[in-house]
């Protein structure tokens, strides 16, 4: 270890010195007491010097007991190289200890390292910045080996701008990529192909704005998502588009993305065609959201003139490429519901097994991002980019190092890692989630500092949302359970008051730090919590506000079934029925998405599963749902293995389904390969008593008959599938037929 109480620095070429220049503030944001002065090498602690032998993502690093030298070919290794640096140092008193011998020279894994930060109404805090935030976060990601820095233009030829954001989006972009510039950030614009304009229009509205920017080395028109482009019109415009903007940045690269139109079935296999001609014009493809082909599928099909480059999704939990627990989507409903889709949301774990799972097909990556609420994942998936056997400990230290300066980074490192463990179950189950919060709020009073910290803050509010959502569940849960117990007594009234019971001081107290949070956050950093104090673009964009008290349990649901029993004619009957909506007996069976989750059919699903949940909705969610309809399976098959049935009866199928309308004919239901219904969407017996009473808005159940004959031995594999629209199932049951 080396102890720094003062730093002498020497630098001499311009690169150098700009080093020097940015480095000494850094340090002065660490210790504004610490010395800092400018020297000559023979009485300098800490030397900037030129290599041209060195690429310009790459650095070299020498320490002996007295000096650090940092060599560069170019301002952007140099920041790397200081960037290490600051990973490793600590606070002792007031000087600042080198926790590590870092001597090494320093080459990146993959030439491409970037994250999109585009500003426009979208993300949850970026429309709220100025250009030294932006110029600020460059810095912190560069620090993790960042080279490029994606933006987006008017997505639709016009602006959006909100109440917000200081600029105009595209004069910022401008002035954006000149910031760039100085600190040689490839600059890369993610520009969609908008459908109803001509070639000739797009060509020259692009071409105007690509001659203001100081600097642009990548396009990238995604091929949908949005678009819906044939593909042999979107190569055409790739290549139109690529011309004008070489005669203007004559080495900008064309990037177009292999994302398929949902209205273009054979979109993929069309691009391939194009792509097979060899167009000199486009010099790489990548892969994101939405994909044609998988990743491996693609890079077999693709000329192997054509690199790839990965658009991971690493902002998004739900209703994404990469939900929470995304080779088994079986995030609790709970938590979705709570947090939705843009919560602060640290997976460093899973992002890691993308990351090899994604590696050994690509140059490199730019991440997809809407804003501050996946920073960490920004700083974890670089460093895997740079290093990509690097050890996630190690990088979150790194990462506490860098961000926490003077607290305990081992304990902050892993706070983060425990975040990630909060969702692993049912919060109702989860002890982990109360040490979680221990660990951040003794963290938020032994360093007093981090509370004036966005990144501790956004860190310490999530900790606060799990907290409050596991015993907003355990508190709720149990008031169910003495609900239904008086109303199989037949005291609805006294039902409802139990079900009507207030949260004590202590969940008040931590739900309204939340709020409290989200204030700070927002005048910290414009972290948009909620939509009508925070601009927030909608409730899923990080506006945890609109998503955090909605129904996690059936509470709600209980309460306006309550209410509904009023009208029955015996309303003591009509409760008996609600409780036992999903009651089956032991040779009978009943699965929900929600409540089961996909690893109880005993079958893996096929294809790409997509998950619509509902219950951050908050126009859905609002009591008129019960939870076991919360998720929403959308792919277009599905398969379940079920025994215990008996095997000399038929049985009848109810399925609960998303109404969304269709013209199928190939609606398709099998046990054990038997074709028991195919035909229009749904099909089947339908029961509008029963809808009205169990089901909400925007869904529909349909029954088939189960014939005995198609049971094997009480034994059956269902089969849904729907070619088309998906199968689009929340629940089903299977009931002997009467």
């Amino acid at each position: 270890m080396i102890n720094y109480r003062e730093f002498k620095i020497f630098s001499e070429t311009p690169p150098s010195k700009k080093a020097a220049e940015l480095f000494s503030e850094e340090i002065k944001n660490r210790i504004s007491s610490i010395g800092i002065e400018y020297c000559s090498k023979n009485e300098a602690n800490f030397i900037f010097a030129d290599d041209a032998a060195l690429s310009k993502d790459s650095y070299r690093i020498e320490c002996t007991e007295s000096c650090t030298a940092v060599f560069a070919s170019g301002i952007r290794g140099f920041i790397f190289g200081f960037g290490m640096f600051l990973r490793k140092i600590e606070k002792n008193g007031d000087t600042i200890v080198l926790t590590d011998d870092i001597s090494a020279i320093y080459s990146p894994d993959k030439e491409i390292r970037g994250h999109q930060v585009g500003y426009r109404t979208t993300p949850n805090t970026y429309d709220a910045w100025s250009y030294e935030d932006y110029r600020r976060y460059y810095l912190d990601m560069m620090f993790f080996g960042t080279n490029t820095v994606e933006h987006i233009p008017y997505e639709r030829g016009v602006s959006k701008r909100n109440r917000l954001m200081k600029y105009d989006e595209e004069e910022f972009i401008v002035n954006a990529a000149a910031m760039a510039d100085e600190f040689d950030l490839d600059v890369s614009v993610w520009h969609p192909n908008n459908d109803g304009e001509t070639i000739d229009f797009a060509v020259e509205r692009r071409k105007k704005l690509y001659e203001k920017m100081p600097r642009l080395n990548v396009v990238f028109p995604p091929g949908g998502d949005p678009g819906e482009l044939q593909p042999e019109e979107f190569v055409l415009r790739c290549r139109e588009i690529a011309k004008a903007a070489k005669s203007v940045h004559p080495d900008v690269q064309m990037w177009p993305s292999a994302q398929q139109p949902h209205s273009i079935p054979d979109w993929g296999i069309r691009f391939i065609t194009e792509m097979e001609k060899l167009p000199d014009e486009i010099d790489g493809v990548i892969i994101g959201p939405n994909k044609a082909f998988p990743i491996d599928e693609l890079r077999r099909r693709l000329p192997e003139k054509y690199p790839l480059r990965l658009y991971p999704d690493i902002t998004h939990n739900v209703r994404c490429e990469y939900p929470v627990h995304f080779d088994r989507d079986d995030w609790h409903f709970a938590l979705t519901t709570g947090l939705s889709r843009e919560c602060t949301n640290p997976r460093p774990r899973e992002y890691r097994l993308i990351h090899r799972l994604t590696r050994p097909y690509v140059v490199g990556s730019v991440s997809y991002s809407e804003g501050i609420t996946d920073d960490v994942n920004k700083a974890v998936w670089a460093d895997m980019d740079f290093f990509p056997d690097c050890d996630l400990n190690t990088t979150l230290l790194d990462y506490c190092r860098l961000f926490f300066f003077g607290a305990d980074v081992q304990k902050a490192a892993d706070g983060i890692m425990l975040l990630e463990l909060n969702w692993q179950c049912d919060p109702a189950e989860n002890p982990s989630i109360d040490n979680t919060l221990r660990l951040f709020k003794e963290l938020s009073a032994d360093y007093p500092f981090l509370n004036d910290n966005w990144r501790f803050l956004q860190l310490l509010m999530r900790a606060k949302c799990d907290w409050v959502l596991r015993h907003r569940r355990i508190f709720e849960l149990d008031l169910i359970k003495k609900a239904k117990r008086e109303i199989r007594k037949g005291q609805l009234e006294s039902a409802k008051n139990v079900l009507l019971t207030d949260f004590d001081d202590v969940y008040k107290a931590e739900r309204n730090d939340i709020t409290v949070l989200a204030k700070k956050l927002f005048d910290l950093i414009g972290l948009q919590s909620d939509i009508e104090n925070y601009c927030a673009d909608n409730w899923e964009r990080g506006a945890i506000l609109e998503t955090m008290d909605l129904p996690i349990t059936d509470r709600k649901w209980l309460l306006g079934r309550l209410d509904a029993a009023n009208e029955a004619d015996s309303p003591v009957e009509y409760m008996q029925n609600i409780l036992d909506r999903n009651k089956v007996d032991g040779d009978e069976y009943y699965f929900s998405v929600a409540l089961n989750g996909l690893e109880q059919c005993g079958v893996a699903q096929s294809g790409e599963v997509y998950m619509n949940f509902q219950g951050d909705r908050p126009n859905v969610n609002n009591g008129q749902m019960p939870t076991c309809m919360f998720k929403v399976y959308d792919n277009l098959s599905f398969k379940c293995k079920i025994g215990g049935l008996t095997a000399d009866c038929d049985y009848t199928l109810r399925i609960t389904y998303a109404d969304k309308k269709s013209d199928t004919q190939h609606h398709r239901i099998a046990v054990n390969g038997n074709v028991i219904y195919e035909g229009t969407q749904f099909g089947g017996e339908c029961d509008d008593t029963y809808d009205k009473a169990m089901l909400c808005d925007g869904f529909v159940s349909a029954s088939y008959t189960i014939p005995k004959e198609t049971l094997v031995n009480g034994c059956a594999e269902l089969e849904f599938s729907e070619l088309e629209m998906g199968v689009l199932f929340s629940e089903f049951i299977i009931k002997k037929k009467v």
